[in-house]
């Protein structure tokens, strides 16, 4: 793009809408055992909603992960160099929904093909990865994307990261479910973007939205 990304954000953001809790948190089951996933798929406010309705979800979180400022910015962030990614942190209940299930859905909301970016975002900031929490979750998340190299609908081999989750700093509140807060800005961007283009060509009917 010609715009950078940033720019482009700003001018989305000269009025931000107001929303209530940073992760919109949903009612738990009594004596629920929770548990996290991290994933990064490029702009985090495009990563919220495909998990956000989710049976078994409690809450999403979008912020930054895997760099070594602590407490960045967006700012910061964006401009790069910080190491961190744009990311989404999901607390789950796994006896309503299966980390598996999380990775699928993780898969077919992101470009698994380049590195470094995600549709119009570009720069390490915009990678796509995986944060995994657990020797659990690293060994499902390598099998998910064995499974996908093997079985992928396109040719171009998948270079999704797959590394250990370090701290994750939730971002401003503003940022948090920004699709609620803001649907016409957020539509805007999104098409602008490509993004959901780029998904149909990917996946097909199993492109996420």
């Amino acid at each position: 793009m010609k715009v950078s990304r940033i720019l482009l954000v700003s001018l989305l953001l000269l009025v931000a809408g107001s929303g209530s809790g940073m992760a919109g948190t949903k009612p738990l089951d009594k004596g629920a055992k929770l548990e996290k996933a991290t994933f990064a798929g490029g702009c985090f406010w495009c990563m919220e909603a495909p998990f956000d309705k989710l049976p078994g979800v409690v809450s999403v979180t979008v912020g930054y992960i895997g760099g070594q400022v602590k407490n960045p910015t967006y700012e910061e962030v964006s401009a790069g160099g910080t190491g961190h990614a744009e990311s989404v942190q999901i607390v789950f209940d796994p006896a309503k929904i299966g980390y598996d299930r999380l990775l699928e859905v993780f898969w077919h909301n992101i470009d698994p093909t380049v590195k470094d970016r995600q549709f119009c975002d570009v720069g390490h900031q915009y990678r796509s990865a995986i944060f995994d929490h657990s020797p659990d979750q690293q060994t499902m998340a390598l099998r998910s994307k064995a499974a996908l190299e093997k079985n992928k609908p396109f040719a171009a081999p998948v270079v999704t990261e797959i590394v250990p989750a370090g701290e994750f700093f939730p971002a401003e509140e503003y940022h948090q479910h920004y699709y609620k807060k803001n649907p016409i800005r957020y539509t805007y961007y999104r098409s602008s973007c490509g993004r959901d283009r780029r998904l149909k060509e990917l996946w097909g009917s199993a492109a996420g939205h």
